[in-house]
């Protein structure tokens, strides 16, 4: 029934559900009932990825078709045993200079996030108090190229990368394009991260121009693959590994094996996108492909 709530205890923490036969990718028929059972279930890969870090909740209180937000605050009636922490905002032109951000450590907070219709979770690229740990290259192609197309980039990317120590592991954004994830040191700051990113991006894009731009203009970019070096800015977010993300059917941000990336990039499989059901099967089979992201890494050359 319609506005229905159910009281629930997990881990000894007291809340409650609703709307649970909601749809919320109405195409596919997936409800916020669903939405809140793929959560739970791929919570023990993904709340590694999203412990520590302040995460930024993209909402769709009405599904998918319907008005979403971007919400970095706290939502109002916030239960008490949610971990919140309270951090300047980088480069915000509003008066409020600090915001009171929700932290998901646990599986009581994740899923009274899923019960928020909070579809996606973005993440930054370090853990609270430190420098980033991870360095992070988004690959978005301009149509026509597509996922074929950024799966040969990310290749190149993988390679280059791998000539200064440093190991990318990959994973599709679960829209368009894919990332690159990077383990690193944690001892250098955002901008020197940014920097490095944008050499190699630059470095890339001035060997195969015909294919590859380091420059935002959208104008340059139909038929290329724009490396998006700016995603290691300390003001950006990158959607974490295991997110939903709001599409007509309910796909994720997915990880992958480079022998995956590979086929896709030499035309030996077709390029896909993974449904929520697709990435429970992935993790039952691989584990997280993205273990690695947890271990420091190296530091990156100057």
């Amino acid at each position: 029934m319609a506005g229905e709530r159910f009281p629930v205890s997990i881990d000894g923490r007291d809340f409650e559900l609703s709307n649970l036969d909601k749809l919320m990718y109405p195409a596919a028929g997936f409800t916020k009932g669903e939405v809140i059972d793929y959560y739970t279930r791929i919570a023990p890969v993904m709340l590694p990825h999203l412990a520590g870090r302040a995460v930024t909740r993209i909402r769709y209180p009405n599904g998918v078709d319907g008005v979403h937000f971007f919400e970095k605050n706290k939502p109002g009636g916030t239960p008490s045993w949610v971990r919140l922490e309270t951090l300047p905002v980088p480069g915000s032109t509003k008066s409020r200079e600090t915001i009171d951000f929700v932290v998901v450590d646990d599986l009581p907070t994740l899923v009274w996030l899923a019960n928020l219709a909070a579809l996606e979770l973005h993440t930054p690229q370090w853990r609270i108090g430190q420098d980033p740990d991870l360095l992070v290259v988004d690959l978005d192609p301009g149509a026509p190229a597509g996922l074929r197309e950024c799966s040969a980039v990310a290749v190149l990317m993988r390679d280059r990368l791998a000539s200064d120590g440093v190991a990318a592991y990959p994973k599709t954004s679960g829209k368009k394009g894919m990332q690159l994830c990077c383990p690193i040191s944690g001892t250098q700051d955002s901008e020197f991260v940014s920097r490095y990113a944008k050499r190699v991006a630059e470095e890339l894009a001035t060997m195969v121009p015909g294919s590859i731009t380091a420059k935002m203009a959208k104008a340059v970019r139909p038929g290329k693959v724009f490396i998006d070096w700016s995603q290691n800015a300390a003001a950006k977010t990158t959607v974490t590994p295991y997110s939903l993300r709001a599409q007509e059917v309910p796909t994720a941000s997915t990880p992958l094996t480079w022998d995956e990336v590979e086929a896709v990039a030499t035309g030996a499989e077709e390029p896909r996108h993974y449904r929520a059901s697709d990435v429970l099967e992935r993790v039952e089979e691989h584990g997280d492909l993205l273990e690695d992201l947890l271990t420091p890494g190296p530091a990156l050359p100057g």
